[in-house]
């Protein structure tokens, strides 16, 4: 079986819950999260909608598809 090192982010995680904190804590850093992948995914998004010139009918055409 091969060992996979911890990610940068993961390693973070781990000494937030070494100060054991909060259940209202948690959620709040899920949220974070959420919300900075969420935004990041949605500025790719639009780099990729301007860059192939793709318009909100073709959206709109590809959502009914």
């Amino acid at each position: 079986m091969e060992t996979q090192k911890l990610s940068a982010l993961q390693l973070d995680l781990l000494k937030i819950y070494s100060f054991q904190p909060s259940e209202e804590d948690l959620l709040a850093v899920r949220k974070m999260l959420g919300t900075y992948f969420s935004d990041k995914l949605a500025g790719k998004i639009q780099q990729a909608i301007d860059q192939q010139g793709i318009t909100e009918l073709d959206l709109d055409q590809w959502l009914n598809e």
